[in-house]
């Protein structure tokens, strides 16, 4: 079996030819023969330029059909991707641009207006993703063979371009290099993850096995998350793509209203996500009115209980588009309260857990076992999943089922190390070839993966004891009027808890700023006789605005924790 994705993106191309393959809302929509023709010339760019497989080209820009066109056409060249995030800053990615060594750039332009071509020294030229126009060349072949780029493509298909015309490269070695993702973490460094062709492939095989029949050929999927991250471009686009998918990109700011339109046009059978969305939609729309006195009681009448929880899975079933079958929420654990509701009136979710450094899956469980009678592999509710194909997880304690301890991972999905960053890689790979992933968890004796938190969030308690603020921020998440909160090492023993409220409902309540923060103190009074004594709250600051998030959504802790 072929262990690369470049030979699944060049099959789906050929067998999918007159399906739509990626829409841009309120834009242009290109077949998966149009995306076969764009590669072709991108192709044709590069060797005119004298670009080699194996050589770096970085790629930075809004999530668009044409980013996606980009993606592909620098891939199946069996060049070596650099995505880089939009959300960067422009010194960032002058830095990270120079440090992958990449020979071309292909950018949006509002983000290149914003680049000095002069800080940098290593790239040839960059490109308009757009259009594929030349912002600047230090290339006389890349000027000259953009110029005569129509010229190339008549040339080399002189009748018509087939589907026996989609060619690839062929991936010789499947651990060789494939894509250098640079993370965005919540500790405030970018490292540059080395995937190789075989980690790519293992995960979208993984998908493939587990989700065989999600999506078909032609059916839709609206890619909500940033494809230069790992979840988004492997869960979203290259499986997608290898499964003959249309793809959807909404090309701006998810808001409520832009997504119910999306869903509503596209009516998705699988939506990839992370848990702010969702909890949003439960939290403003559903909670509410399930909070209403005469609601309240009618849902302690059995059968009734059931038909309004029936009526409100049908009603949140409409918003994602009324064609939903698996909604897999990753990147961030998922609210307890909001996630015990969906498995109580049996919406289809389910959880996953990854990481970049994996391209991105280590865990994941259908919601009710691939097959009927599969319960062990059925997804198990405040978990995680369970190790998916070709990987292994260890936790490194006594006890795994019980004591919480880190969790280390081998396998196929594994990088190769980090970019230009030996130190960084010998801190994480074990020669054995386990990596320590800084998670840490426990697993019960069926394979269920239970994250508690972060290693280097921990913080240690007066007399020794672990405290996982993850925990506590979710419990406080679930109190009135609080968006969302992170506990902090106060010092001396104590925890600090500082909270954003939820503005909104305080203003539908007519609440002043005194009351905001007479109804948080109320909160962490109720709240604090639920935890161990080591691990309760005494101290409360509230925010002003929210916190400062990477583009998964995760709060980017360490610029709150120093």
């Amino acid at each position: 079996m072929r262990q690369d994705v470049i030979y699944m993106v060049q099959d789906s191309i050929r067998k999918q030819w007159d399906r739509p393959a990626l829409t841009d809302f309120y834009g242009q929509t290109i077949q998966y023969k149009d995306l076969g023709r764009k590669i072709a010339k991108l192709h044709l760019l590069f060797e005119h330029t004298g670009i080699k497989p194996g050589d770096k080209i970085a790629l930075c820009g809004k999530n668009s059909a044409q980013w996606a066109v980009s993606f592909f056409g620098i891939m199946t060249y069996g060049a070596v991707v650099v995505p880089l995030l939009h959300e960067f800053k422009p010194d960032n990615l002058h830095h990270l641009i120079n440090h992958s060594d990449a020979r071309l750039l292909f950018v949006d332009k509002q983000i290149y207006e914003n680049l000095d071509p002069d800080l940098m020294t290593g790239i040839e030229g960059a490109v308009n993703i757009c259009d594929f126009s030349l912002y600047f060349s230090r290339n006389e072949k890349l000027t000259y063979a953009r110029a005569h780029l129509n010229e190339y493509f008549g040339k080399k298909f002189p009748e018509r371009f087939t589907p026996e015309d989609v060619n690839y490269f062929e991936v010789k070695d499947p651990n060789s290099l494939a894509l250098i993702n640079y993370t965005s973490g919540s500790t405030g460094f970018s490292k540059g993850v080395m995937l190789s062709h075989k980690s790519i492939w293992s995960n979208i095989y993984a998908i493939k096995e587990i989700l065989p029949q999600i999506p078909k050929p032609g059916e839709s999927m609206v890619c909500m998350l940033p494809l230069a991250h790992m979840y988004g471009l492997s869960i979203d686009l290259i499986h997608g793509i290898s499964k003959g998918a249309h793809l959807y990109f909404l090309t701006r700011q998810p808001s409520p209203k832009i997504l119910v339109d999306a869903f509503r046009q596209a009516r998705p059978r699988m939506i990839i996500t992370v848990p702010l969305i969702i909890e949003k939609i439960i939290k403003t729309k559903v909670f509410p009115t399930l909070d209403r006195p005469l609601t309240r009681l009618l849902l302690r009448t059995p059968v009734i209980d059931r038909k309004i929880l029936d009526k409100v899975r049908q009603a949140l079933m409409d918003t994602f588009g009324g064609n939903l079958e698996m909604m897999i929420v990753g990147g961030a654990a998922l609210n307890r309260e909001v996630e015990e509701f969906l498995h109580k009136i049996e919406f289809p979710i389910t959880i996953g857990y990854g990481m970049t450094e994996c391209a991105p899956l280590i865990g994941y469980a259908h919601p009710t076992g691939i097959r009927p009678d599969d319960t062990k592999h059925r997804f198990a509710p405040t978990s995680c999943g369970q190790v998916v194909p070709r990987m292994q997880v260890k936790i490194l304690s006594p006890d795994p089922e019980n004591i919480a301890g880190e969790l280390m991972v081998k396998g196929d999905n594994v990088m190769l190390g980090y970019y230009k960053n030996q130190e960084a890689t010998d801190a994480v790979m074990r020669p054995d070839g386990w990596m320590l992933t800084g998670d840490v968890g426990t697993m019960d004796s069926i394979g269920n993966i239970y994250l508690r938190g972060r290693n280097k969030t921990m913080i240690l308690g007066p007399s020794g004891q672990n405290i996982y603020p993850e925990e506590i921020e979710q419990k406080l998440n679930n109190m009135p009027f609080v968006s969302e909160s992170l506990i902090i090492d106060a010092g001396e023993g104590k925890l600090k808890a500082l909270i954003y409220p939820d503005l909104d409902e305080a203003q539908r309540e007519g609440l002043s700023r005194a009351e905001i923060r007479e109804r948080m103190e109320q909160n962490i009074t109720e709240l604090n006789p639920q935890l161990e004594a080591y691990c309760r709250i005494s101290a409360l600051k509230i925010m002003d605005e929210e916190f400062e998030k990477t583009p998964k959504r995760s709060i980017k802790r360490y610029l709150y924790t120093k």
